[in-house]
């Protein structure tokens, strides 16, 4: 899995609004430096009354490969301004086959979370003290059961008990 499945499978399950760094870790832990400054500061400047303001890049001119045609691929518009809105890394711990584990973490209890723990990166322990919501994405499975009922995993939300939108 590359951080782009991830944001395939974000936009598919995710059901929170706001502004989001999404970080893939494929080990036990993810380093505090993957999150860069800058997107620190663009995610911290979102949830503030001030905001976050970003002017949309202008697609490049393409063209068809043996065709005389060039044209320019459309921008939904060309600039947001973002205020007070909820900003979030989201962080998902992947082991082939076995687990998704997506952790959204504010970006205010993110920062504090990087100055508080003594170490140069995340893992999912931490990460379960400063996260908001913990949501496991399970690609296949056959039944759970829940209070002695057989149930199909479709029905499966997040570890909080929020049932999964189909």
């Amino acid at each position: 899995m590359k951080e782009k499945n991830f944001q395939s499978e974000f936009k598919k399950n995710n059901r929170m609004t706001g502004m989001f760094e999404l970080k893939l870790c494929k080990g036990a832990s993810l380093p505090f430096s993957s999150v860069k400054p800058h997107q620190e500061k663009a995610l911290l400047a979102a949830t503030t009354m001030e905001g976050l303001y970003h002017k949309l890049a202008d697609q490049p001119v393409s063209a068809i490969k043996g065709a005389n045609v060039r044209f320019t691929l459309p921008k939904p518009f060309d600039c947001f301004l973002v205020k007070n809105t909820p900003a979030y890394v989201v962080i998902m711990f992947y082991v082939p086959r076995k687990k998704k584990t997506v952790y959204y973490v504010p970006i205010g209890d993110f920062l504090e979370m990087k100055d508080s723990v003594k170490r140069k990166s995340m893992t999912e322990a931490i990460l379960e003290v400063y996260a908001v919501s913990i949501q496991s994405w399970l690609k296949k499975c056959r039944t759970f059961t829940v209070g002695g009922n057989p149930r199909d995993c479709s029905i499966i939300g997040d570890w909080f008990g929020q049932p999964k939108k189909k």
